[in-house]
């Protein structure tokens, strides 16, 4: 078995210098790193990183709470967070929530209970936050990923408000004075922040907020089928609909197919989220994009920061997402 003095050998270099350059714990000149890395390579060392988790008290391994198997943009953001992950040489548990208050709170347990270094939680609706008070009980390293909350934790989002704002006043600007919104699931801190961007944009242009043009699609495309069809059955229907997460932007456009109404000829229709078939419908979907790339890494990151520097102060992080124009909205 190869271990740690055989490597030193090698390179020619102390034991401790190798273990110095394995674990980052001291910068160690270029060359040696070079030499060190070499001679693990030609030696096929591993390192043991089991016993270097115990000397620290940690198990390089953290949790990932997140509801993702029915929604791309959270199955994107739980890749883009395990990329992250692989970089530092960190495992990563995940575990679905399922956006409901008492498996979260289940899961958050276990994770605990394994002795996670820390938890990327993306947290339900609920008044009791059960789940977060957990975390903050048991001084576990949090960051809350996506849907944030007044403070208390690290956490990383996206901005909502002005850019839903900015995809509400792009329609303006092409003649929309009736728009519908089909709104995500109230209690989440990006579907407020997203109803608020679209009656900032109606009030910026001088345009009366009408409540029976803001419906309710739950974050999912059935019930955004339904508040779709709940708008086209109106006296005065909307000329255009915003639809405030992926899923409802299907469930929207499915209603809109079966009421055999053209898109953008006799509907605008918008989204947030971009995902991968957005830019091959017929038309192609005008959509705010999300970084999710971004937004995993920076969670990540600061989780990381969160570990290591358990007593620093709490950061919110937002991150801009981009309007991508495409011909859903009216455009050539």
């Amino acid at each position: 078995m190869v271990k740690m003095d055989d490597v030193a050998r090698l390179a020619g270099v102390s034991t401790s210098t190798v273990s110095h350059v394995l674990n980052g714990t001291r910068k160690v000149s270029p060359a040696t790193v070079k030499a060190v890395e070499a001679a693990v390579q030609a030696l096929g060392y591993i390192p043991n990183t089991l016993a270097r988790s115990l000397a620290r008290s940690t198990t390089n391994t953290i949790g990932v709470a997140i509801s993702a198997l029915t929604n791309q943009y959270f199955s994107e953001t739980v890749h883009a967070i395990e990329t992250e992950c692989a970089k530092h040489g960190i495992m990563m548990l995940f575990v679905d929530t399922h956006d409901d208050p008492e498996q979260e709170l289940r899961v958050i347990k276990a994770l605990h209970h394994r002795r996670v270094d820390g938890i990327l939680l993306a947290p339900t609706t609920g008044s009791e936050r059960r789940a977060l008070e957990y975390l903050q009980a048991n001084e576990i390293p949090t960051v809350l990923v996506d849907r944030l909350v007044e403070k208390g934790f690290d956490q990383v989002g996206v901005e909502n408000h002005d850019s839903t704002q900015s995809l509400v006043a792009h329609l303006i600007e092409h003649g929309h004075r009736r728009i519908g919104f089909i709104a995500g699931r109230s209690g989440f801190s990006t579907s407020d922040e997203r109803v608020a961007g679209y009656r900032a944009a109606l009030e910026a242009a001088g345009l009366a907020f009408a409540p029976v043009l803001l419906v309710q699609g739950e974050s999912s495309s059935e019930p955004a089928r339904v508040a779709t069809r709940q708008l086209l059955a109106l006296v005065e229907p909307p000329t255009a609909i915003v639809a405030a997460n992926n899923l409802m932007t299907l469930g929207a456009m499915h209603a809109l197919r079966d009421a055999k109404i053209a898109v953008p000829e006799q509907m605008a229709l918008v989204g947030f989220d971009d995902f991968d078939w957005a830019d091959f419908f017929v038309p192609r979907l005008t959509v705010i994009a999300q970084p999710v790339k971004a937004l995993g890494e920076r969670a990540v990151q600061l989780l990381l920061r969160r570990i290591e520097a358990p007593d620093s102060e709490t950061l919110s992080v937002r991150l801009a997402p981009t309007l991508r124009i495409r011909n859903s909205c009216g455009c050539l």
